[in-house]
């Protein structure tokens, strides 16, 4: 095969990369209808493993919210939403773990055991990873929840020993109750316990604009201070809020770098990490200027 300079040249510009992240925690969110398409998946899970084999240490959270829709459907429950959450009774609560849990994680899991890695599928109830309490709203939401804890013990000892855990947005509450927790907001607070190098947001948007959906108004950085200006004036708005809570949270906790990226792009990950301009909306502490 004949490599065009244009080839190499993108190896050499990921070399300071590589270097700069090797051996740093990386937590990335995947779902939503970044997860709907099977050869994205697939090629989500190669990322995944190439940026393990470089010596970055990944952990990958899902949610999985149109598979769980689509079973309720199936067995004739219609989903409900209140701003954006799931409306989750016992009945609902049962179906979300068996998706999450189980379906959605092990099968992300085995794409990318397939891909050469080693990973391992976690819920917050194995070893007490996430705890949370019962959300309180205006409405009651059943058990849906909100995060109270994260111990990060096991991710540690997973990532020592080379494994890329995969972690469903299952939690467990004060009685030993499954709960129903975003799951971008456990994104940002294991980002934030683990001192994540980065949090990635993976959705199926390029990012943040400064008018809704007007891609002349592409922000490629922004800092927290402006992101609460922008979801208080309603410029940030619908699922786009927890992602962008998610990546206040982790750089309030620690976190150097936060990103938001078009998780339906084929290697917006590699992109995002490994290239100068990256791809998405980067969201930090402080602005440089």
């Amino acid at each position: 095969m004949n490599y065009t300079r244009e080839e190499a040249g993108i190896l050499v510009q990921a070399l300071p990369y590589i270097q700069a992240y090797s051996g740093k925690i990386v937590v990335i969110k995947y779902g939503g209808n970044a997860m709907l398409d099977e050869d994205l998946k697939r090629g989500v899970a190669r990322d995944v493993v190439l940026m393990h084999c470089v010596g970055m240490r990944p952990i990958l959270v899902h949610g999985g919210g149109p598979e769980i829709s689509s079973l309720m459907k199936k067995m004739g429950k219609e989903p409900e939403f209140v701003n954006g959450l799931r409306v989750t009774d016992q009945e609902t609560m049962e179906i979300v773990e068996m998706v999450l849990a189980g379906k959605t994680n092990k099968g992300i899991v085995s794409l990318i055991n397939g891909a050469g890695a080693k990973a391992i599928g976690l819920s917050g109830k194995d070893a007490n990873l996430i705890a949370a309490e019962k959300a309180e709203g205006e409405v009651d939401l059943g058990f849906v929840g909100r995060v109270t804890a994260i111990n990060p013990d096991i991710l540690i000892d997973l990532l020592h020993h080379g494994y890329i855990p995969v972690i469903s947005s299952v939690a467990i509450g004060p009685n030993g109750e499954s709960l129903n927790v975003n799951a971008d907001h456990i994104a940002g607070e294991i980002a934030a316990k683990v001192g994540a190098e980065k949090l990635i947001m993976m959705t199926d948007v390029p990012g943040i604009y400064g008018a809704i959906g007007d891609q002349s108004t592409f922000i490629s950085e922004l800092n927290v201070a402006d992101a609460d200006k922008m979801i208080r004036g309603g410029k940030i708005s619908s699922g786009m809020i927890p992602k962008v809570e998610a990546c206040v949270t982790a750089l309030r906790g620690g976190v150097p770098r936060t990103h938001i990226v078009d998780g339906t792009k084929p290697h917006s990950l590699l992109m995002e990490i490994f290239t100068d301009t990256g791809i998405g909306t980067m969201i930090v502490r402080e602005s440089k200027d």
